[in-house]
């Protein structure tokens, strides 16, 4: 049985960081498709990256270059470090895990099997 439990949101300030973290149990890593996904009020849930290995990532266009996502195999988590934010990165994030097939960015949330809770940020300016 797949979990995930996402932490590490807070407000903070534009121009700010923070990093997310997902624990994940019940699958293992490199033979699963990992991702962050995000969604502000009224909108839509957007992806945000995808990672598979070190080797393989994916980025949404509006976070390239600000936000970097990892693996640590020994802590069976996933995070997200999100330098310079911005206001527009206000949004419930959440990860989300598939071990049926290799999926990468523009996936759609609906071809993730499994979700975590979501964790708030909020970038004030």
């Amino acid at each position: 049985q797949v979990q995930l439990v996402e932490s590490g949101g807070d407000s903070v300030q534009a121009g700010g960081s923070l990093r997310l973290a997902c624990v994940a149990s019940g699958l293992t890593f490199g033979r699963a498709s990992m991702a962050w996904f995000r969604q502000a009020p009224g909108k839509e849930r957007e992806g945000v990256a995808s990672i598979i290995t070190a080797n393989s990532i994916r980025y949404a266009p509006s976070v390239k270059g600000r936000f970097t996502v990892s693996l640590d195999n020994a802590k069976n988590t996933l995070y997200l470090q999100m330098d310079s934010l911005k206001p527009e990165d206000t949004a419930m994030y959440y990860c989300a895990a598939d071990t049926r097939r290799w999926l990468h960015l523009p996936a759609a949330p609906s071809d993730y099997l499994h979700w975590g809770q979501g964790t708030q940020v909020t970038v004030s300016s």
